[in-house]
């Protein structure tokens, strides 16, 4: 029998006694950095709308030039990886990821809105390499019984960086552009709008600048330290596309899982970026005012990202208990009871089980990401960009949940009843980790 201590020192050593440990801590930086760039940029969809006097709906077209980035480059991520190597895909991902948020500075130059969008996509092409190499990258560190335990320590960076983003977006960003709405600026003349413009310009383009150092600092390191072979993913050509393409198709723990992560990161989006809409009708009905409701609201949203990262590190915990599929049904079923009380209930009750979901959300993209890729052996970078490429149910459930929202709906108010589409998508992961736990 396996004691508790040989487990973990299997945890980032293989059975051959191969150490892993500083590839494993430089490979899990990216994880903080790509958490950093997704919610440094949420907040940036109003920021842009403001800055250029656009509508929300145009200011938008942010989010679709950074999912975009991330759907249209997994695929080529991973047949450049199959060709070459883990270490060459994050080396190429952080060239890509920096040189998207350096080119923040000339667009800043040009003063419109396109050349930002292109930023964006080739800062996401960036990650998409990072996430599409990490992951499998991690769970090949060591033994593959500790592999999804492995994937959920580095995946606890992830949050991490989450709330940097979170953090600098609030501080360093929105607090410091002008407070003219769009409706005031339209008002300014041309000289004026311009002076304000590029002033504005300047307070968003400096984080970027920044993070753009540190990544080419990255890079320089990790051009220089020496990422040991693992798995079968070292400089191997393991032949042509579409084979890895079929068996994995023929894989049905793989193929549902491409199906479960589409629907758990709709989830996540939909719950994190409507607690704002949620918040604010709950604090309003007590008789605060928008911009009060909407500033409590963001507190429980930063809320929710600490009970999130704190949980990841209680999961691993259990994961030496429970296994993991079993461990993510069961939180699966906790979070569709706490979106019931979101839906039914309503007020602050409700506004503490949406914050509560995100404990239960903690496990589930490197469970599912760690069980789906768990048999696919030689095809686990094509595997890798499927289950990246599924973060698009990121950019499709939430336009589902606002259409919803946006309807005249009489029974129940309904930004409440909005949240029964990430109750469906937890249905769904919960039946995709019972049926693996058996």
């Amino acid at each position: 029998m396996t004691t508790d201590k040989e487990k973990k020192s299997r945890l980032l050593v293989t059975r051959e006694g191969v150490s892993h440990v500083l590839p494993f801590i430089i490979v899990t930086c990216c994880f903080a950095l790509w958490g950093f760039a997704n919610d440094i940029t949420n907040p940036m969809v109003k920021a842009f709308s403001k800055i250029f006097r656009m509508s929300v709906t145009d200011g938008t077209l942010v989010q679709v030039a950074f999912y975009g980035g991330y759907f249209c480059m997994a695929l080529p991520a991973a047949l450049f990886i199959r060709r070459h190597s883990f270490k060459s895909g994050i080396v190429m991902g952080l060239a890509l990821y920096a040189l998207g948020v350096l080119l923040f500075i000339p667009a800043r130059a040009m003063g419109s809105f396109a050349p930002f969008l292109v930023a964006y996509f080739i800062l996401t092409c960036g990650l998409s390499f990072l996430e599409t190499t990490a992951n499998p990258c991690i769970l090949l560190m060591g033994d593959r019984e500790t592999a999804t335990r492995r994937l959920n320590l580095a995946q606890s960076f992830n949050p991490i960086g989450s709330m940097t983003g979170m953090f600098v977006a609030m501080n360093f960003i929105q607090a410091r552009l002008s407070p003219l709405d769009t409706s005031q600026r339209a008002l300014l003349d041309d000289a004026q709008f311009e002076a304000l413009k590029q002033s504005d310009l300047g307070v968003l383009v400096q984080p970027y600048a920044l993070l753009g150092v540190v990544l080419l600092v990255l890079l320089v390191a990790m051009a220089f330290v020496r990422i040991p072979a693992v798995g079968h993913s070292e400089g191997t050509n393991r032949g042509p596309l579409w084979p890895a393409v079929k068996r994995l198709w023929a894989n049905r723990p793989y193929r549902n899982g491409v199906v479960a992560q589409f629907f758990y990161v709709g989830a996540q989006i939909t719950c994190w970026t409507f607690i704002i809409q949620y918040g604010t009708r709950v604090f309003m009905a007590e008789g605060m005012s928008e911009q009060a409701a909407e500033v409590l609201s963001q507190r429980y949203n930063i809320a929710a990202m600490v009970l999130f990262c704190l949980m990841r590190f209680v999961n691993i915990y259990l994961m030496k208990f429970f296994k993991p599929g079993r461990l993510m049904a069961f939180f699966a079923a906790v979070a569709l009871l706490l979106l019931c009380g979101v839906i039914l209930v309503g007020g602050r009750v409700g506004m503490c089980c949406l914050v509560a979901v995100s404990a239960c959300m903690s496990l589930m993209f490197p469970t599912i990401y760690g069980l789906a890729l768990g048999g696919v052996h030689d095809d686990a970078e094509v595997g890798s960009a499927g289950l990246i490429m599924a973060i698009l149910g990121g950019s499709v459930l939430p336009a589902v949940q606002a259409m919803i929202i946006d309807s005249p709906v009489q029974v129940l108010p309904a930004v409440n009843l909005s949240f029964i589409v990430p109750a469906v998508c937890f249905v769904v992961v919960m039946l995709y980790g019972l049926r693996h736990s058996r």
